[in-house]
């Protein structure tokens, strides 16, 4: 294996893990700019109010981004990472 397939894997392979990891980091940022809004303009300051919902949000799109996530992997894994095993 040469440094230029291994340094072209490392950069396939952050590059998928920045494609798993934006849906739930977006839904994370937008909830917590919402929530902040929300308790800016009403002067509440519950701790728990910022925590749960981004939490229940992000457990729902890691629910519906789940087949994505898992089928992003495998192709990865399966078509990069075990041919070259294989072929080393």
């Amino acid at each position: 294996m040469t440094e230029t397939v291994l340094f072209d894997m490392l950069r396939q392979a952050l590059l998928i893990s920045v494609r798993i990891s934006a849906p739930l980091l977006g839904v994370a940022l937008v909830a917590g700019v919402i929530i902040g809004l929300f308790q800016a303009l009403t002067s509440v300051q519950e701790m728990t109010l910022t925590f749960v919902p981004k939490v229940g949000l992000m457990l729902l799109v890691f629910w519906v981004t789940m087949s994505f996530m898992t089928t992003a992997l495998s192709d990865f894994y399966l078509g990069q990472i075990i041919p070259m095993i294989a072929g080393s």
